[in-house]
């Protein structure tokens, strides 16, 4: 009788296809808001045997390309939620953006598992091939065309201790030990589980380790307030409305309490008015918080000169007599959402019905640089899209003391897009050993501890405030002093040396 491995791999057509989009779907529950990472280890060993049983490349390309739209088009189906918001103009937008989000995403995963089909390395040896070649795949999605580093396989550990491993590692190096774990089950099942269950034991020993230690404390007290309105989108810029949630900022800024906020902090675009046009309303937002303290805000911004009008999705530091003390221009902006790719091509193009694409949109700010106001640690400031870039957290000034995240999650909608967006929020505090202040619209608002703890927090889809003491910073992490480079050398390291079998003794025996 056939073993069950072995008729998987001899899986072909509708039969290899309909395998590879389960597994592809079934490993997207290992992402928030379930985070249940159990999945990885029981559809990659799947995924593996799939790849084992291909003719070639372009077999393998099919699987991994396959196996990659179930997974972006599960864990990214919040995609669509921002088309709900005006379904009559836009409604019709969603399945295409889900589609050809899920597709072009899983180029990469597909290039991977071609390449790695190409291979005649058998047993452990082609996991690892596999894992490493997906893993760098993973890594170029990050990065190519301003990348999309979102549902990065490590996430899957964000309510783990295995999670901090991502302070030395970064979430490329602990994608890559979690699926290497998972795909040594399909390549030797019970040499593999043994491995896979070290492999998690060490990281999860590793991370209990890191936070039982006892985290040092601020010299000088800083009291937070993060104010949550719940605009919700669809209301967020109706006339009628704006003033209701402008009176839920006031309200929740004006709130005694003991001891007394020392900066009050408002999500990403709080605000109806543009920075500077409506002095009185400016003014009105910064006495609301307490005499003597600061208001930090989202707010848009213009630069207008008689050639040109520009517009900046900004964030900014008010104090009680509605002054700006400092500005942040959004430098990373949200493709088709804030700017349009290539609007200066459309637009000499000529053509009438493309005309509206190239007006409107922000414009990029300078880069990442740190923030410094009277009465205020230096900090980090980020706003939404921002945040689900690890490589994007190093100020030219030197390193901050905390993180300050305004964002508007309102456009995920209320499934899995927020409780994503919170988590690798999160993982930018282990990463970097800093504390976090996240202000969100609908939520999630949370105070983070420099280890993703949250110390404090507002629901999704909750109005109010919290007040939260911010922690210390930790000292500089591995992975903030050095990024990826040690994760990515050393995955390059392991592939080049199974690749010419300098270790088959121990990677497996050719034909194994």
């Amino acid at each position: 009788m056939t073993s069950v491995p072995a008729r998987i791999a001899a899986a072909r057509g509708w039969r290899r296809v309909a395998l590879a989009f389960f597994a592809g779907a079934t490993m997207a529950l290992a992402q928030p808001p379930l985070s249940f990472p159990v999945a990885l280890f029981i559809a990659v060993p799947l995924l593996f045997l799939l790849v084992r049983g291909t003719e070639g490349a372009r077999a393998g390309f099919g699987i991994g390309w396959v196996a990659g739209a179930g997974y972006f088009a599960s864990g990214l189906f919040w995609i669509v939620e921002p088309f709900m918001v005006d379904p009559e103009r836009h409604g019709w937008m969603a399945p295409f953006a889900l589609v050809g989000m899920a597709g072009g995403l899983a180029l990469f995963w597909g290039t991977a598992f071609g390449l790695a089909a190409l291979s005649r390395r058998k047993g452990v040896a082609s996991a690892v091939i596999l894992a490493a070649l997906w893993t760098l795949a993973d890594y170029a999605r990050s990065h190519v065309l301003t990348g999309f580093p979102w549902a990065l396989v490590g996430y899957s550990w964000i309510d783990t201790p295995v999670m901090q491993i991502v302070s030395v590692l970064g979430p490329h190096g602990l994608g890559f030990l979690t699926v290497l774990a998972a795909l040594s089950i399909g390549a030797r099942p019970l040499v593999g589980s043994v491995f896979a269950l070290a492999v998690v034991a060490g990281l999860w020993g590793y991370g209990t380790a890191r936070l039982e230690r006892p985290l040092p404390e601020r010299v000088e007290p800083l009291i937070v307030r993060l104010v949550q309105p719940n605009a919700a989108q669809e209301l967020k810029w109706r006339p009628d409305m704006q003033q209701v949630f402008f009176d839920r900022l006031l309200a929740s800024t004006r709130a005694v309490s003991d001891p007394v906020p020392d900066v009050t902090i408002w999500p990403e675009a709080a605000v109806p008015f543009v920075l500077g046009y409506a002095d009185e309303l400016q003014a009105e937002a910064a006495a609301a918080a307490d005499p003597g303290t600061a208001l930090i805000l989202g707010i848009r911004r213009i630069d207008a000169t008689p050639e040109r009008e520009e517009w900046f999705n900004s964030l900014a530091v008010l104090r009680a007599d509605g002054r700006a003390e400092a500005v942040y221009d959004k430098h990373l902006l949200v493709p088709f959402g804030e700017y349009i790719p290539g609007a200066g091509v459309i637009a000499r193009l000529g053509l009438p019905a493309l005309t509206t694409l190239t007006r409107g949109g922000f414009t990029a700010g300078r880069g990442p640089h740190l923030v410094s106001a009277r009465g205020l640690p230096p900090f980090l400031p980020l706003i939404c899209y921002e945040a689900i870039f690890p490589n994007l957290m190093t100020a030219p000034e030197g390193r901050a003391e905390w993180i300050v995240h305004v964002t508007n999650d309102g456009w995920f909608g209320e499934a899995s897009g927020p409780w994503q967006h919170f988590a690798q929020a999160r993982a930018r505090s282990i990463e970097q050993g800093l504390p976090m202040a996240r202000a969100a619209n609908t939520g999630i608002s949370a105070m983070i501890d420099p280890r993703g703890e949250v110390t404090a927090r507002l629901g999704l889809g909750e109005e109010g405030f919290v007040d939260a003491l911010l922690p210390a910073a930790l000292p500089a992490t591995i992975y903030s002093q050095y990024g990826d480079v040690p994760a990515l050398a050393a995955i390059l390291v392991i592939l080049a040396l199974t690749y010419v079998k300098l270790y088959s003794g121990v990677f497996g025996r050719p034909g194994s």
